[in-house]
């Protein structure tokens, strides 16, 4: 064959070649143990001169293009990920809901090899105006440089490098039609905060990202409202949107992928959050541990998070009397596992299980007899279900839900979601 025509072939695809006619002629041969060493040794040595070969002609081709000839990849990239879910209480199926979940779009763009702009848009709940529920917000918007192979700077609204999913939240990412509850009710996927980052990828796969970014604000605080029972932290998040930033945080995240299959990190992040509008200064703390592998057909993951507030005893004060005060401390972990049960082609069926835990009410700080309020009761969760990969990038789900303390909200839910 001559070599030019091998530019029209994948490079893994001549040495598969190669190796084949290597192999053939090693079993045909073998009854001559002489004659088999030489004809393997005359083989790799014309498979030597091909990749050779190969490399030449490849780099010819490419100093004969024109400066001005654009990169393969194009210069902006379109994104978008969504679903539409459906959720039927088993004990209150009156209450059965079907809603388009959230609908993303985004994009990124590249100025030059070393600077890009990454951006989403998302909407939630089908139809956005001031008499429905939807909503309308910036997930993503910052600039990201490339200093070196090593690191890169980001700066702008960002998402913090906080658990497994916050992160990586697309519905053909995760298991189950929801979001599991410690990373929406403890950690408050999808969490983002505006700010600058610094990011290292070193070749023993290790990340580790560290940064300076705007943080909560207790003014914010409802306490005649149940949203801080069901997410504290998502209760008093800013989002960018005209966001107090007279107290700034530091955040720092370390994740190990140094072998294959294998991901083990953890991160912390600590901040003011009263913003000079209370007496007293009160700061909140988040961290996590977290660990993906992924043996063959297998899929494990397990998490903890847990979070504080200082100084709720003086803010709470004020709040006496109403239903919902600030927690002192909140935490909650889970574990799960699926298997890739069924694949054909593009397709693939994956029974999971997932069991959590969670107490967004774990401590209150002291406020005298009478006054400080009984720690929530830590909710269980069981979840058993599957994910059905039609093609890569759509997903359909279903799974059942099963809650220990607050059984009426037993549900079977399914699941559309795609991303790409």
């Amino acid at each position: 064959m001559n070599p030019r025509h091998l530019l029209a072939m994948p490079l893994k695809a001549v040495l598969a070649a190669g190796l084949t006619c290597l192999a053939g002629a090693v079993f045909a041969q073998s009854a001559d143990p002489d004659e088999m060493a030489r004809r393997v040794d005359e083989l790799a040595s014309e498979l030597a001169t091909v990749k050779k070969q190969l490399s030449e002609l490849e780099q010819q081709k490419a100093n004969a293009m024109p400066a001005s000839s654009a990169a393969e990849e194009p210069t902006t990239v379109f994104t978008s990920y969504g679903e539409i879910n459906y959720n039927r209480p088993t004990h209150e199926p009156e209450n059965a809901q079907a809603d388009l979940r959230r609908f993303v779009f985004g994009f990124q763009h590249r100025f030059d090899a070393q600077t890009k702009l990454v951006t989403e848009i998302e909407f939630e709940h089908a139809v956005t105006s001031a008499e429905d529920p939807g909503e309308a917000e910036i997930e993503q918007a910052m600039i990201e440089h490339s200093l070196n192979p090593t690191w890169a700077v980001r700066a702008g609204l960002f998402l913090m490098p906080v658990g497994l999913l916050n992160e990586n939240h697309e519905p053909t990412a995760y298991y189950g039609v929801e979001r599991n509850f410690v990373e929406t009710a403890i950690i408050p996927t999808t969490w983002r905060e505006g700010g600058v980052q610094v990011v290292g990828t070193f070749e023993n796969g290790v990340t580790f990202q560290t940064g300076v970014t705007t943080g909560f604000d207790l003014a914010k605080w409802d306490a005649t409202s149940p949203e801080g029972a069901l997410s504290p932290l998502g209760s008093i998040h800013q989002e960018l949107a005209l966001a107090r930033a007279y107290d700034l945080s530091i955040f720092g995240a370390l994740n190990w992928r140094g072998i294959p299959g294998l991901l083990v990190g953890g991160s912390l992040f600590t901040g003011g959050a009263t913003q000079g509008q209370a007496v007293v200064s009160a700061s909140v703390t988040l961290w996590d541990l977290h660990a993906r592998w992924t043996p063959g057909r297998w899929d494990f993951a397990a998490l903890y998070s847990s979070g504080s507030i200082s100084n709720t005893a003086a803010l709470n004060m004020p709040l006496v009397g109403n239903p919902t005060l600030i927690p002192e401390s909140f935490d909650g972990g889970y574990v799960q596992a699926a298997y890739k049960l069924w694949m054909h082609g593009s397709q693939v069926l994956s029974p999971f299980v997932r069991l959590e835990q969670f107490n967004t009410g774990r401590r209150y700080a002291d406020l005298g007899p009478g006054l400080t309020p009984a720690a929530r009761p830590t909710e269980q969760v069981a979840t058993v279900g599957m994910n059905y990969q039609i093609t890569p990038g759509v997903v359909v789900k279903a799974d059942v839900q099963h809650f220990r303390e607050d059984q009426d909200a037993d549900r079977v839910d399914l699941g559309l979601g795609w991303s790409f």
